[in-house]
């Protein structure tokens, strides 16, 4: 029975006099062990971001989704005669570009919403100009190519027909034409082989008696089209004018050249592309083919939600070992130097309620954005982990403390998801800050001694040494 009572004995001293350096390398263990739930958190981001990738596409395909225009482009079918009894009649499409191509483009938008979920749609009111100049034409025709001039047409291209809200009409020399569906060919694909290709269907109309040889003639067309998210124009002429205006207060500017001139606020947008023939890297004329490296001139706006909820509620888990080891580490070195001991259990149920943080702020985000999201579920957690620290450390005076270090500490990681360019400076300075008071506040702990137990029984049993009779 005695050597019983010595092996509790024993076991109770082992642990009272387990050292603070191993406590702090169990309190990390903790830290990264939590890091199993973070993910899971990760995922269900994942699968809103995908619900909501779902719902955009849903809408994009009511309205026509992301629309790409070509301008007026004079489409001349051509055959091959045959060269001997074996061989066969070979027929193409042969494409001129206009001299000179202006656009102007107005785009009216709006959002669309499906449960909580929204999508920037717009309706397009396009007038795209070309100036043909026949001079020379054909000068890239293969050999021995046959040009059919009476079955000519002047071709408009859309990636998506079904965002049409009115007939599309071409005018030339006083005469207005509706545009249908072109014969010469129904589509044409842009894009090069190491691109994904872009499928454009084609309308037109013939334009009997202007389109020959050394001719010269103006066009106008005019197209109404809704779509979603992107409506870009192609650099179709070989020097290429392009103004658009629209109300989408945070409008992106990509594709292959960027805007000359542009203005923007809070009631929309302005720009205006210009084209030279030189940067266009696409020939003036050719075969049917030469239209594939038109993709590289588009000129696009797209329609950006500038508080997209998912992606940023995705950049914080990006700082959750950041902010979770920031965390535990506040509470550890509130440990060390008030005396009182904090389980194991504590540290999980505080990273719990961090894992939960993020949790509140995705749901928060969708409905009422992430700056708001952020600050609601941020001031819960604070004044939670505040409360928290004054029930461990039995002292208000601990709770305060923890209210200013954890406001500090959110405020911070507030500022480095609003961040771009600076937020790893910002980040790697405020860490070293950090580890620097952890060592600051520790600097008179002898980390192999124990840590001590406040309010813990003292044991007044003496040692049993053995073979002692007394």
């Amino acid at each position: 029975m005695s050597d019983f009572v010595m092996l509790q004995t024993n076991l109770r001293s082992r642990i009272k006099t387990r050292s603070m350096g191993v406590k702090l390398i169990v309190v990390c263990g903790l830290a990264v062990l939590m890091m199993i739930p973070a993910l899971l958190v990760g995922g269900l981001v994942e699968d809103r971001t995908a619900r909501a990738a779902d719902v955009i596409k849903e809408i994009s395909n009511h309205v026509g989704g992301q629309q790409t225009f070509l301008g007026p482009t004079l489409a001349i079918p051509y055959s091959i005669p045959a060269r001997s009894p074996a061989d066969t009649v070979k027929h193409g499409m042969y494409l001129v570009f206009p001299a000179r191509a202006t656009g102007t483009l107005k785009v009216a938008t709006e959002e669309r919403r499906r449960s909580l979920f929204k999508v920037p749609v717009f309706q397009a009111d396009l007038q795209l100009d070309g100036t043909f100049d026949l001079t020379g034409v054909p000068s890239a025709a293969p050999p021995d190519a046959e040009l059919d001039w009476s079955r000519s047409e002047v071709v408009v291209g859309v990636s998506d027909a079904r965002g049409a809200l009115a007939d599309a009409i071409l005018t030339t020399e006083g005469k207005t034409l509706t545009l249908v569906p072109a014969e010469i060919a129904q589509s044409v694909s842009i894009g090069a082989d190491q691109s994904p290709q872009l499928k454009l269907i084609l309308f037109g109309t013939k334009v009997d008696g202007m389109a020959k040889p050394n001719a010269q003639f103006n066009v106008t067309s005019v197209l109404r089209f809704s779509g979603a998210q992107r409506i870009a124009v192609l650099a179709y002429g070989k020097t290429t004018h392009l103004k658009v205006q629209g109300d989408w207060p945070s409008p992106g500017f990509d594709g292959g050249f960027l805007p000359i001139t542009r203005a923007v606020s809070s009631h929309g947008f302005g720009a205006e592309w210009s084209v030279p023939f030189i940067a266009r890297g696409v020939r003036a004329e050719g075969q049917g083919n030469v239209i594939a490296g038109l993709d590289a001139t588009a000129l696009g706006v797209s329609f950006i939600e500038v508080a997209d909820p998912y992606q940023s509620v995705n950049r914080s888990l990006k700082y959750l070992p950041l902010f979770l080891g920031l965390v535990f580490l506040s509470y550890f070195i509130f440990e060390v130097t008030t005396g009182r001991r904090v389980h194991p259990a504590q540290y999980i149920l505080v990273g719990i309620a961090q894992i939960i943080f993020y949790l509140l702020l995705l749901s928060l985000a969708e409905r009422i954005g992430f700056g708001f999201g952020f600050l609601l579920a941020g001031a819960a957690t604070v004044f939670l982990f505040s409360a928290n620290a004054a029930w461990i450390f039995s002292s208000r005076m601990q709770g305060i403390r923890a209210l200013a270090v954890f406001t500090l500490l959110y405020g911070l990681i507030y500022l480095l998801l609003r961040l771009e360019d600076n937020a790893l400076l910002v980040g790697a300075i405020a860490s070293f800050m950090a580890v620097a008071a952890a060592m600051y506040f520790t600097r008179e702990i002898d980390w192999y001694g124990s840590l001590p137990v406040t309010g813990a029984p003292q044991d007044q049993t003496a040692p049993v040494v053995p073979g002692d009779t007394a």
